[in-house]
């Protein structure tokens, strides 16, 4: 995608070669430009967002655990409690209970059944 810069990026660039006075200014055009496949992926993929606001959004309530809980105090902790909030956050968007599937998953545990996938609900 390098090769589809859009004037704007090119003007840019012509800027940061003058030399911007103001470093804050010419240190936010450098990222921009060093990231800009990824500024404009959404232009090129129409079924990306334009903001990360929705991954923003489900890590919200991970970030404020952490903060009220002070986090874990082993990696075997920390592994355990991604991935029951990855299995929540997937059975949220997929509009299933995780309660209902976590303890489904459970009770099968027990009885040496191998857990199914998360259904997607229609």
């Amino acid at each position: 995608m390098n090769q589809t810069r859009t004037p704007l990026a090119k003007t840019l660039v012509c800027r940061l070669a003058t030399g911007i006075e103001h470093n804050k200014l010419k240190a936010l055009a450098k990222e921009i430009l060093a990231d800009w496949d990824a500024v404009v992926a959404c232009f090129y993929n129409p079924q990306l967002p334009p903001t990360n606001n929705e991954a923003e959004r489900a890590l919200r309530h991970a970030v404020i655990a952490r903060r009220i809980s002070y986090g874990t105090r082993t990696t075997e902790g920390s592994l355990a409690y991604c991935s029951v909030l990855s299995v929540i956050e997937t059975c949220r968007l997929r509009k299933v209970d995780p309660w209902a599937y976590i303890a489904m998953i459970l009770t099968q545990a027990r009885r040496g059944i191998k857990h199914p996938p998360i259904p997607v609900a229609f």
